[in-house]
């Protein structure tokens, strides 16, 4: 099992690098091309930062592995909320500024209902893809037309444009876009095989995988984004990223690989994983996004992590009976 635990943190590994280059290249593109920091902040890197999920669910679907991309995508919702925000929050309390950030948060959270409303019959079908894909087509386009109108006045606006001030040129972006496209392909293949070799060993089933091991790697980018923006004092993009990449997973890293290949699930995604993603989602609206002064201290960040340990811990110990 040794070259498969290499593999994991092979795959891992260019995930983070890949998902790094991919989305600066990305968003220079964007810049070269006169877009504004904030709606390639909003819009753009909230795609690109969902790139790692996008790839590694869709590499899981062509190999017939649609249940692993559920798993991911609500696993990565949760490992977000929970690993992301708790992790981070617990390094450095987040204060929360931005009116953008709690629109987003909205269409988060109806991105998380309409997901629920599409997954409960158990079955994924094309139909359903493009329901979904449909809906993130106008939550794109809604999120630009709420940026046009915060140009001048939403504080993220001067966290973006920092993050985003040395524009390379366009050659060189497209490089960078292309190597991390390269690295994430080869990343997101490398982390299927060997993740789905060491669930088979342990008797893991295929959406357990994508709920664990995968649901965290693909995470990791989002963490090292976000812990970054904080030491930089751009908490609003800590969380900005975060939300938006809910987004995307809820609507794209489902609705791609069911395009790929329709399936049918375990009834589990229902009691146990969806609800506990939708109260995640639910409680940090509770903690921040539904206040006046919205903010993450320690002591909400423990609490976020110990959810998501919590949870981790179920799944695993109820896979393998412990």
């Amino acid at each position: 099992m040794l070259l498969e635990y290499l593999g994991v943190l092979g795959g891992l590994i260019l995930l983070i690098f890949g998902a790094d280059r991919f989305v600066l290249g990305a968003a220079n593109i964007a810049r070269n091309m006169g877009v504004s920091p904030l709606i390639i902040g909003v819009s753009i890197v909230g795609i690109a930062t969902s790139a790692p999920e996008i790839l590694v669910s869709s590499a899981a679907a062509i190999d017939g592995k649609t249940e692993i991309a559920i798993g991911n995508a609500i696993g990565s919702n949760i490992a977000n909320i929970g690993m992301v925000l708790g992790l981070t929050a617990l390094l450095k309390p987040i204060m929360i500024s931005s009116k953008t950030l709690r629109q987003e948060y909205l269409l988060m959270f109806l991105s998380a209902i309409i997901a629920f409303s599409v997954l409960f019959n158990l079955d994924l079908s094309r139909v359903d893809s493009l329901i979904l894909m449909t809906v993130l087509a106008f939550f794109i386009w809604w999120i630009i037309q709420m940026a046009k109108q915060s140009l001048y006045t939403d504080p993220i606006v001067g966290e973006f444009e920092k993050e985003l001030a040395i524009v390379t040129s366009l050659p060189r972006s497209f490089t960078l876009t292309l190597i991390g496209l390269l690295l994430l392909l080869g990343g997101a293949e490398l982390l299927i095989n060997s993740s789905v070799a060491i669930a088979n060993y342990f008797g893991l089933s295929d959406l357990v995988i994508g709920l664990t091991i995968i649901a965290i790697g693909t995470s990791l980018p989002e963490l090292a984004a976000a812990i970054m923006s904080v030491i930089k004092n751009e908490a609003d993009i800590a969380v900005g990223n975060v939300l938006g990449s809910n987004m995307f997973n809820m609507l794209a890293v489902i609705g791609i690989p069911g395009l790929i290949q329709p399936t049918q699930y375990e009834e589990a995604v229902l009691y146990r994983d969806l609800p506990v993603m939708l109260g995640l989602t639910v409680l940090i609206g509770l903690m921040a996004f539904l206040q006046k002064r919205g903010r993450f201290a320690r002591i909400e960040g423990i609490v976020l992590l110990l959810c998501f340990l919590s949870y981790q811990y179920w799944l695993v110990s109820d896979q393998l009976n412990l």
